[in-house]
């Protein structure tokens, strides 16, 4: 069985407050760049509050992290130096959890890995904004594996079964939508670069 959000609560939480120190940056800073709460900000990372994907979209965004890089980097830092290439158990990878929607994304490869694959469950009736900033300086490729994606990219609107893909262009406003009444599971391919 998978470690559903516990463990990654604690981590997130670490690696928000290293990304806001790295920089610098007072809680009043950090909300004012990401326009997330000071008071949200404060209580994510102390743990007390499991941030939803939106949150992380505004969040690292402010970082100009990808959401994908800011979760892998708190999932890296737990065994980094222990993690080497070879087989990852489905049962023993972490799930995060978005506490707004049920969205569920487990990461794929490891942080050595050069790309970053993580698969995303999407429930039906679920809808997941993200700011421009959020796909600023990376380059990503959504694949859908069963269900149907609502993807808006920008104005655009695309309609995604099984099999499909979008590579995704310049950074814009984008949300993951699943309007049917069963799952959608996709995988988000990012090319990791060199960290801001």
């Amino acid at each position: 069985m998978s470690k559903i959000v516990d463990p990654l609560v604690g981590q997130i939480a670490a690696r928000i407050r290293t990304e806001r120190e790295r920089r610098r940056w007072t809680l009043a800073q950090l909300a004012d760049t990401s326009g997330v709460s000071q008071a949200m900000i404060s209580r994510i990372e102390r743990g007390e509050s499991s941030p939803t994907a939106v949150v992380l979209g505004k969040l690292s965004a402010a970082f100009q992290l990808s959401v994908a890089s800011l979760l892998a980097l708190a999932e890296g830092g737990r065994d980094e130096a222990d993690v080497r290439p070879g087989v990852r158990r489905q049962a023993d990878a972490a799930e995060w959890r978005d506490p707004g929607t049920g969205y569920r994304r487990r990461q794929i490869t490891g942080p050595r890995f050069p790309a970053e694959i993580a698969e995303i469950r999407l429930p039906a009736g679920a809808r997941v904004p993200y700011p421009a900033a959020a796909f600023a300086f990376v380059r990503q490729v959504v694949w859908v594996l069963d269900g149907r994606l609502t993807f808006h990219d920008g104005d655009a609107v695309h309609e995604l079964g099984a099999g499909d893909t979008i590579e995704l262009g310049e950074p814009t406003e984008r949300v993951f939508a699943n309007t049917t009444d069963t799952e959608c599971r996709y995988a988000v391919i990012l090319a990791r670069g060199t960290q801001p």
